[in-house]
């Protein structure tokens, strides 16, 4: 590797997965400048970072917010940059003095800039799966059309990176899953919180018991997909588009353990796995390092502490979201964008108590019944499914048909 450092952009970096990256690049100062931070809103976290590593550029999505960090930051002496706005996001994202690019904001939000990264040309590490399930090919073809280099850090698809042909490449390409000899991808979850639960207890489940996860630490976002197995439907959507893999050739698997994190089956009768402790720290030390390695500085998995890996097929009946999304899937176009902006008010309705958890699929299959799918081929379209989807769900809210 080259003994120039690379200038990494972090978008989402005070999130989970913002906040494993930075772990990781503060053990290896040598090989990472860290050139521009990306948040939401969390003014003082996003401060605090800046503090600490001196990029070029932060950005915030709203301006007073901006002008507040400015402030802090001018008080502190920092000559960081601040910019404001969804544009600024894409402009750091694409920006040619920046190389790597981490996508790590969370839900549709994130599409742009990441979109924006995969036209630049980017080494882009992707955590943003709502990028794929949005507008997969639209995505993918600006992948192979700019010679990105697209790295999945969703710990599932870089286990199956890690577990395929060194020589399956480009990422996405039909013609290297025909070679390979893959015969079938298999994703891990972990069954979430309520994994036994019957279908009259999942009724009075809470938000909070829906974010406390068992093995990882997540935002609530994410952790009430994982709960609902909505979580392993975006990622089965997310596997089809990087890996070029068929509907019918992707398979969940429930492992309560998180321990195998995915699995690729061979024509032959072979299982590759990766195996790992649930540390986001490992598959993002493996793609920043990519295609060496050096620590990460999760803890080493021990095997011998571990007396059994359970697995068992995920029920569809009790969690059907795992189904509506490969529903969308197949039937393609709009359909997963719709699917995704109808679960992100769902969620949100359910963390806000306006919805049941049950209520999150119902409020999902209602929306997608009512919005049959349309061609998504331009990020135009699939912002145009994406807002209907939104102000669709919400009607149903409003008139309790789905609560």
């Amino acid at each position: 590797m080259s003994c120039k450092p690379r200038r990494l952009v972090i978008l989402g970096a005070t999130g989970s997965i913002g906040g494993s990256t930075l772990a990781v690049a503060r053990l290896h100062p040598e090989r990472y400048q860290i050139w521009a931070l990306t948040a939401r809103r969390q003014v003082e976290k996003l401060a605090a970072l800046c503090r600490e590593f001196r990029p070029c550029y932060a950005a915030l999505a709203d301006a007073e917010d901006a002008a507040e960090l400015a402030a802090k930051l001018r008080a502190s002496q920092i000559k960081t940059e601040v910019l404001y706005g969804a544009d600024a996001f894409c402009q750091l994202a694409a920006a040619s003095e920046a190389d790597t690019v981490m996508a790590a904001i969370v839900g549709a939000a994130g599409l742009a800039p990441a979109l924006a990264a995969a036209r630049a040309g980017k080494r882009l590490l992707l955590a943003n799966k709502e990028a794929l399930v949005m507008a997969g090919g639209l995505f993918m073809r600006a992948v192979r059309d700019n010679k990105t280099t697209l790295l999945p850090i969703d710990s599932e698809h870089n286990a199956i990176f890690q577990s395929l042909p060194r020589d399956f490449a480009p990422l996405g390409d039909a013609k290297a899953w025909a070679r390979s000899g893959v015969r079938q991808l298999w994703l891990t979850a972990s069954g979430g919180p309520f994994l036994r639960f019957s279908a009259r207890e999942l009724e009075n489940v809470t938000p909070e018991a829906a974010i406390s996860h068992p093995n990882w630490s997540m935002g609530a976002k994410i952790s009430v997909d994982s709960a609902s197995l909505m979580n392993k439907g975006l990622e089965v959507i997310e596997a089809h588009w990087l890996f070029a893999a068929p509907p019918d050739c992707l398979r969940v698997a429930v492992h309560p353990q998180s321990i195998v994190h995915s699995l690729v089956e061979y024509q032959d009768g072979s299982f590759l796995a990766q195996l790992g402790a649930p540390d986001m720290r490992v598959p993002i030390a493996h793609a920043l390092a990519y295609p060496e390695r050096f620590s990460s500085g999760a803890r080493t998995l021990d095997l011998f502490a571990r007396t059994r890996l359970d697995f068992m097929p995920p029920d569809t009946e009790r969690f059907p979201c795992l189904r509506l999304a490969y529903d969308a899937l197949k039937t393609g176009g709009s359909a997963p964008a719709t699917l995704n902006a109808a679960n992100e008010i769902a969620v949100d309705a359910f963390l806000r108590r306006r919805l049941s958890f049950p209520g999150i699929a119902h409020l999902v299959e209602e929306v997608l019944a009512a919005m049959p799918a349309v061609s998504a081929d331009t990020l135009e379209s699939v912002e145009e499914a994406d807002r209907a989807a939104r102000e669709t769900a919400h009607s149903l809210l409003s008139c309790s048909a789905v609560l």
